[in-house]
């Protein structure tokens, strides 16, 4: 009789942490890529694919036009929705070139640095003398990231990320996301 209360208790608690697990998702809604500096860049298409109602992916192409480029900095910055975006938690400046060539310990920085690596060609140092490219970059990857390495609340967010060249802004893109 002892063995049946027991077994019963290993399926009751079993249950009752599937049934309150929660699962968060990560959903791009919108993606925007503005170029300030129409001589210096131009981006060639920057949109977000909804292939099915599970499968998004954003695919953007900056044609640079003053080559080489050997001095980088981004700025990224999370905003939530609440009445507008305002500023949430992160605002990060960085050295690219000196980044790549030894990545800072940094988790923030870590993090965007990972949302990105797989699916563009910004992954070596500087000089670029080529187009910057970001491939098919599905959410499934940032969701991960989102929900389970770097937990953020439920809401609509936006990452906004200002591309700046020789301490000059040059471009700034957009990834709207919900997080349910």
């Amino acid at each position: 009789m002892a063995i049946k209360p027991s077994l019963f208790f290993v399926f009751l608690i079993y249950f009752t942490y599937y049934f309150t697990e929660v699962y968060s998702l990560v959903e791009f809604t919108n993606v925007q890529c503005e170029s300030l500096d129409k001589d210096f860049a131009l981006f060639e298409y920057c949109f977000l694919k909804s292939v099915n109602r599970s499968y998004k992916y954003v695919s953007l192409k900056v044609k640079l036009l003053k080559l080489p480029v050997t001095k980088v900095k981004v700025n990224f910055a999370v905003y939530k929705r609440v009445n507008g975006y305002l500023p949430f938690l992160y605002n990060i400046t960085l050295d690219a070139c000196r980044f790549l060539k030894s990545p800072n310990p940094n988790p923030i920085v870590l993090f965007f640095y990972n949302i990105f690596k797989d699916y563009s060609n910004i992954n070596h140092t500087c000089p670029y003398n080529h187009d910057i490219v970001l491939d098919k970059m599905p959410y499934h990857n940032v969701n991960n990231l989102l929900t389970k390495i770097l937990p953020f609340p439920e809401g609509n967010y936006m990452l906004e990320g200002h591309w700046i060249a020789y301490d000059i802004d040059r471009a700034i893109t957009k990834f709207y996301w919900s997080l349910t």
